[in-house]
């Protein structure tokens, strides 16, 4: 392994991620660009943790800054459904194409720690990537640490976030409070 560019999408996943990596003996450069996290506060909060928590352990951090609301709704609205596939592909695509022209040998994510995302789905967008840039997808089954990570990440007192990242997201994390309240209202409204 010469050198790894690690897709970041915030510190509470990258713990694990980056603990795990060091204890192999490779040292990732951690990358950051998300333009799937919304509102701009919460997309602020995790790059802003991401960015002291990469000080705090001495973890070459990029961050490629692009709030990408409307790029990212655009190219979502039609099949809000399926957004989660554009979403992995074009965070990776970002990496891997910096990879390939940083001469970075591998690229990898901390999307994969995660047990709550399509992670058959980030692997064949990573492995498509790989071919069409010339940069070796490093593939790491990180989700038996999940807990782990997220149990130190609390401990160092890093923003932990609630949801995926992207204002559709969110809204699926209220739906049943959505449903109890249109029930609530619609009931007085009778």
């Amino acid at each position: 392994m010469e050198r790894l560019l690690l897709h970041t999408c915030c510190a509470p996943c990258g713990v694990y991620c980056v603990d795990s990596l060091r204890a192999e003996g490779i040292e990732p450069v951690s990358f950051w660009y998300n333009p799937n996290i919304h509102p701009y506060q919460e997309y602020k909060a995790r790059r802003d943790t991401l960015i002291d928590y990469a000080a705090s352990i001495n973890l070459e951090l990029i961050v490629h800054d692009d709030y990408g609301l409307r790029d990212f709704v655009r190219a979502v609205a039609a099949d809000i459904g399926h957004r989660c596939s554009h979403c992995y592909t074009c965070r990776l695509e970002e990496t891997v194409r910096y990879a390939a022209e940083n001469s970075f040998t591998h690229f990898s994510t901390t999307l994969l720690v995660s047990p709550y995302q399509d992670h058959d789905g980030i692997c064949r967008a990573a492995e498509e990537l790989s071919k069409q840039y010339g940069v070796e997808f490093l593939y790491r089954d990180f989700r038996p640490g999940f807990r782990q990570g997220q149990a130190k990440a609390r401990e160092l007192g890093l923003y932990m976030q609630k949801y995926c990242g992207c204002v559709f997201s969110e809204e699926d994390r209220y739906a049943k409070q959505i449903a109890r309240d249109k029930a609530k209202f619609s009931l007085r409204e009778q």
